[in-house]
C-alpha cells in the first residue's frame, strides 16, 4: 500500500507538472544534452511504472553506501553519531558503486504546441567547471541579455539562456540568445557577476538549516568534503576575470543543446545554432 499511495501522488504530480513550461523546458533540455534514452535526459517525472519496477528500484539505488548525512546544530557530534548508527543499523546497505558519468552529446527537443500562442527556447552547453565558475558564468550572461529579456541558468553542469516570446515575437529570440552568448563580457560585468554569484552561494548558507544542510550536501556531491562559509566565499574570490573568459570560450566550443516548446515554426534548428559559436 505504501507503493500505491506513492504511485497516486506521483501521478497527480506528474499531471501538475505537465502544465508548468518551465518543467517542460527543463525536461527537453536535459533530453537534448543527454540523450532521451540517456539515464539523464530521460524524464524525471517519468509516465507509468509498476510496482515491481518502483520497489526493485528502491532496492538497488537506496542504501547507506553512498548516502551523504548533513545535518546542522548538532551540540554533541559523538552522541548524534551514536543515535545515527542506532537508528540506520537494520538500513539497506545498497549497492554503493559510483554512479556512471553522463556522457554529454548535445542535440535538440523540440515540442511544439502552437494553440499556446508563445515560444519557450532554451540554449544550453556543457560546462566543465567547478559550481563557482558555473554560478559565475550564469550571472554574466543574465547581465549580458537583461535588456533583450534572455535569462541565464546553471543546472546539473550545464549553462545556458533563455527567452520566450509570443507568436509575433518568435522570430527575434534567435539573435536575442545568440548575441547573449556571444557579448563581450567587460571587467565590470564580470565583477557584478562575481559578487551576486557569491551573495547567493553564502545566502544559501544562512537562509535556515534546510538551505545549510542542502548546500551541504551538494558541495560534499560535488567535492567530497564542507568547510564554511569562509571557503565559499575565497572559492568564488580566487577566479578571475581571465579564468571566466576562458571558461565561457571551453564551453562555447561544446555542441548546444536546443530545447523549444510552444509556437516554435520559426525558431531555427540546433545546427543553425550550432554553425554560430
Amino acid at each position: 500500500w505504501d507503493v500505491r499511495d506513492a504511485k497516486s501522488l506521483a501521478n497527480y504530480q506528474i499531471a501538475e507538472a505537465n502544465k508548468s513550461v518551465e518543467i517542460v523546458l527543463t525536461e527537453q533540455i536535459f533530453s537534448a544534452a543527454y540523450g532521451a534514452s540517456s539515464p539523464m535526459g530521460r524524464p524525471f517525472y517519468a509516465a507509468e511504472a509498476g510496482t515491481h519496477e518502483i520497489a526493485s528500484f528502491r532496492s538497488r539505488g537506496y542504501g547507506l553506501n553512498g548516502a551523504i548525512l548533513a545535518a546542522t546544530g548538532v551540540k554533541d557530534h559523538a552522541a548524534f553519531c551514536t543515535e545515527v548508527d542506532a537508528l540506520t543499523a537494520e538500513a539497506p546497505k545498497g549497492d554503493g558503486s559510483p554512479a556512471p558519468t553522463p556522457a554529454y552529446l548535445g542535440g535538440e527537443a523540440r515540442l511544439a504546441a502552437p494553440s499556446i500562442g508563445f515560444a519557450h527556447v532554451a540554449l544550453a552547453f556543457e560546462a566543465k567547471a567547478a559550481s563557482p565558475m558555473r554560478n559565475i558564468l550564469k550571472y554574466c550572461f543574465s547581465l549580458a541579455g537583461k535588456e533583450a529579456g534572455v535569462s541565464a541558468f546553471e543546472t546539473g553542469g550545464l549553462v545556458g539562456v533563455y527567452a520566450s516570446a509570443p507568436s509575433e515575437g518568435v522570430g527575434a529570440l534567435d539573435a536575442a540568445l545568440t548575441e547573449t552568448l556571444t557579448a563581450k563580457l567587460t571587467p565590470e560585468i564580470i565583477a557584478k557577476a562575481k559578487v551576486m554569484a557569491k551573495a547567493d552561494a553564502t545566502f544559501k548558507l544562512d537562509c535556515g538549516s534546510k538551505g545549510l544542510a542542502a548546500a551541504m550536501t551538494a558541495s560534499v556531491m560535488e567535492t567530497g568534503s564542507f568547510t564554511d562559509a569562509a571557503s565559499v566565499a575565497k572559492s568564488y574570490d580566487s577566479i578571475s576575470d581571465s579564468d571566466v573568459t576562458s571558461a565561457v570560450g571551453a564551453m562555447l566550443k561544446s555542441n548546444p543543446s536546443l530545447a523549444a516548446v510552444g509556437d516554435i515554426g520559426v525558431v531555427p534548428y540546433q545546427g543553425t545554432f550550432a554553425s554560430r559559436f
